[in-house]
Formats: structure tokens, sequence, C-alpha cells
């Protein structure tokens, strides 16, 4: 056991590794799974075959040791140096092919759980969601919020809230499943997205933008256009539950037309013109786009993103180390 234990370990260190270096793209809840699987057969061998027979063992050498005493005592040796307590521990004591198996089963299944069915952590890697979400900002995802599924099949259990525009949504990314993307939902089935001369219109009704104080970009150094926009909220063309506001962001110096959009499912729903494009949102799919939106690479160039790509919805930024005050809800 010792030597395969070793092996399995190995391979898991190797897939990381591998992973890691950019051998290969990883699929991360598979290794939680394969990990969750694998030391939870070892924590019950542990508990119902390795545990009692190294109890059996540490019992059948205390019983010897008694046996010995009174042996000893019917030949009137009265005082021995019979000590067997350390040697008991020793065989009671978890091999270290246990330790690293067993002994994690407990971490690891409430990892799992946590991540598969609850919350996931995430890090904002680009700026396509400033002002929302700066880069650095580490954020929580809340995965049933949409419903439940399971986790690597991605099989929806629970049918859980509906999408709706505004929502921040995490997703994988449909020209890469492997790469997980946030964005803001703009358009559900049904809906006809129009973004003409950066205007965002939503069947037929322009969105509403009030200008705000510009925005800094600590990155680029300069100011940029800041707007504060009232998506209408609801889950489909015809549902109207008041408005959602939040605020974007658009660069004067970038063109309306979109440059380089490729090849996606249901491309024929969508109009591309020198002023920007309109899209007709396909059954099961969502139109996202980011908030900073002359700086984002959303459905306006790769398409819409399919139901079973959605991962939950972001809510909360639990921690941004170089501004604390960054945490918090956000909309």
């Amino acid at each position: 056991m010792p030597t395969l234990t070793a092996f399995v370990l190995a391979a898991f260190a190797g897939y990381a590794g591998l992973w890691y270096f950019g051998s290969f793209e990883g699929n991360f809840a598979l290794l939680m799974f394969m990990a969750t699987l694998v030391t939870g057969i070892y924590w019950l061998a542990e508990r119902f075959y390795f545990f009692p027979k190294r109890l059996a063992a540490a019992q059948a050498l205390e019983l010897e040791a008694d046996k010995r005493r009174a042996d000893l005592q019917k030949l009137g040796i009265a005082q021995t140096d019979i000590n067997v307590n350390e040697a008991k521990e020793r065989l009671i004591m978890q091999p270290w092919w246990l330790d690293w198996t067993a002994g994690l089963f407990p971490v690891i299944l409430v990892v799992f759980i946590l991540r598969s069915f609850l919350f996931e952590p995430f890090k904002i890697p680009s700026g396509s969601m400033i002002p929302t979400l700066l880069v650095g900002d580490l954020i929580l995802v809340n995965k049933f919020h949409y419903g439940v599924r399971l986790p690597v099949l991605n099989i929806k259990v629970t049918e859980g809230h509906p999408v709706e525009r505004g929502d921040v949504m995490v997703f994988r990314y449909p020209p890469k499943p492997s790469l997980d993307y946030i964005k803001r939902v703009i358009g559900v089935p049904g809906d006809e997205i129009a973004y003409l001369n950066k205007q965002l219109t939503v069947n037929g009704q322009p969105v509403s933008k009030t200008a705000l104080p510009d925005f800094f970009e600590e990155d680029s150094m300069r100011y940029i256009k800041q707007y504060q926009e009232q998506l209408p909220v609801g889950s489909s063309p015809k549902d109207s539950q008041g408005l959602r506001t939040h605020n974007i962001l658009n660069d004067a110096d970038r063109p309306a037309f979109v440059p380089g959009a490729s090849e996606f499912a249901f491309k024929e729903n969508c109009n591309y013109t020198v002023e920007g494009v309109t899209c007709k949102v396909p059954p099961g799919y969502y139109f996202m786009m980011g908030d900073n939106r002359d700086n984002s690479l959303d459905s306006r160039y790769w398409g819409f993103v399919p139901d079973a790509n959605i991962v939950g919805k972001a809510f909360l930024v639990w921690m941004n180390f170089g501004n604390f005050k960054r945490i918090g809800t956000f909309e």
C-alpha cells in the first residue's frame, strides 16, 4: 500500500504540475472530485480495515505482555520492567500514506462541497468589469443561485432563480470552456439587444445613461468617461421588474464598431455595422457585456453564452489586498 499510495500521490502532483506549467488545460472540478473519491476510499479503508487491524495488533501485544507478567509472577518475580505502552502507540499510529490520504479526506470533502454546491472564490484578472470590479478583487460566486449543478457533469438538479438582466455572472468561456469569465447579463433569451454608437438598447427601448464624474484608471493613468446605466430587470422580454443601476465606462478614443468578431453559434442572429451590433438572443442563451464597454471581449465578439456554461452569480468582494475598502457586496 505505501508504494501504491506514493504512485497515486505522484500522479496527482504530476497532473497539477503539468497544468501549472501550461502543458495542458486542467480541470479543477475533476481534480477535486478525484481527490475526494480517492481520499474517501482510503478513509473508509482506514476506518473499517486498517485501524481495526492496528488496534487488534496493539491489543494482542497487551495480552501477550499480561501473560508474560503472569508467567513471571508464578516464578516468584513480582517486579518486571515490561512496558508496552510506547509500542502500542506506535502500532496504533497512522502511517504516513494514510496521513496524506485518509487524514486529508474531511478537509477535501468540505472544500469540495463548498466549491461545488455553495460558494466558489475567484480573482479578477482583467479590467473588463471596471468600475464595478477592479483587477485584483477577490470575489465570491453563489453556485446555487441559478440552480445546483452536479460537479464535472454540470447537470442541473434544481432550478433556482432565473437569470436576470443586470446580474454579474461567472460562466465558462464558450470558445474555451476550461476558462471562467465574468461579465454582466445584458440580454436574456428572446431579447433583442442593440449596442449602436455606444448606446445600449433592449427590446427597442434605449437604456438610460447618465453622465458621472470621469473615472481615473490607474493602469493607463488616464481619465475615462463614466456613466450610470439603468438596465431593465427581468428574465424574459415581457418580464419587467424595475431598473437595476450600475456604472459603466466609455472610452471616447475607441470606435463604436466591433472589430474582429469570431464565428460562433447563432451568429446569423447578429447584424454588424460600422455603428456597432444588433443581436437577437436565441432560446437557452444569454448576451453578456463587460462594464468597461470599450475594453471588454464579450458577446459582441465571441457570441452568446449557453445556459449549460453558467457557473454562478458573483455577489461579494471578500478581499483586495491593495485596497481593503473594496470589500463588500456589489451590483
